[in-house]
């Protein structure tokens, strides 16, 4: 009676599973405060879509509160004669022009990799969320960080200086996930790239789930094995 029992407990863990998507190339080109935006959008200082657009993540299904966690490395540089620096950046730097397109400003360390979530539909173009500062995010020392809708924020290499892994939690209602670089302004200059892998688990509350659905099964399988 136990066979019958194991195939079932095996497709309820798969279920849960964690799900890796292709890797991703973010330029240093990519501005996120374009993430979302139409073709021929002006963002100034030179920076249009599609040209200066962000990378937009694909092959991951995102669910209200899953957990992402993120494998980054590369270069990038915020000009032609500027020093090459990887995800985690250099300086705390900011937005020139603050808040754009409905999407807040964000404190961050420059040619650091960032991200946004948006909605399935274009960025709602007033009210922003609050800002991320540099200190809000724990100087990217966060173990979880849990952004808003059209909230730009700093992803680095996904690790902190003392080697343990970063979670972002997925937002409410987002269906999509851009990744940029962090600069004031002339994000058209920029060189290098960066390589992204972003991995999706399950959020808490399925991994409580999961447990109680294997425990369940394991009490099924232990009577049937007694009939």
């Amino acid at each position: 009676m136990f066979k019958r029992v194991a195939p079932l407990a095996l497709l309820v863990a798969g279920a849960f599973q964690v799900s890796a998507g292709p890797w991703i190339y973010v330029p240093g080109t990519a501005k996120i405060w374009l993430a979302g935006m139409p073709d021929g959008t002006d963002a100034g200082g030179g920076d249009f879509a599609p040209n200066q657009s962000p990378s937009l993540v694909t092959g991951i299904t995102f669910h209200d509160g899953g957990l992402l966690r993120f494998f980054a490395y590369g270069n990038v540089a915020n000009g032609p004669n500027k020093t090459l620096w990887g995800p985690d950046g250099s300086n705390p730097s900011s937005h020139n022009f603050g808040a754009q397109f409905g999407m807040s400003d964000l404190g961050a360390p420059l040619n650091s990799l960032v991200g946004v979530f948006l909605t399935g539909v274009e960025p709602y173009l007033v009210l922003p969320p609050p800002t991320l500062t540099w200190g809000a995010q724990s100087f990217g020392q966060y173990l979880n960080l849990s952004p808003l809708l059209q909230q730009p924020f700093f992803i680095g290499d996904g690790w902190t200086d003392q080697g343990k892994k970063q979670t972002i939690t997925v937002p409410n209602g987002a269906t999509r996930l851009y990744l940029g670089t962090l600069d004031g302004v002339e994000w058209n200059n920029n060189i290098g790239e960066f390589s992204v892998n972003v991995e999706s688990t399950p959020e808490p509350s399925s991994l409580v789930l999961l447990g109680s659905a294997l425990v369940a099964v394991g009490l099924y399988g232990r009577r049937r094995r007694k009939v």
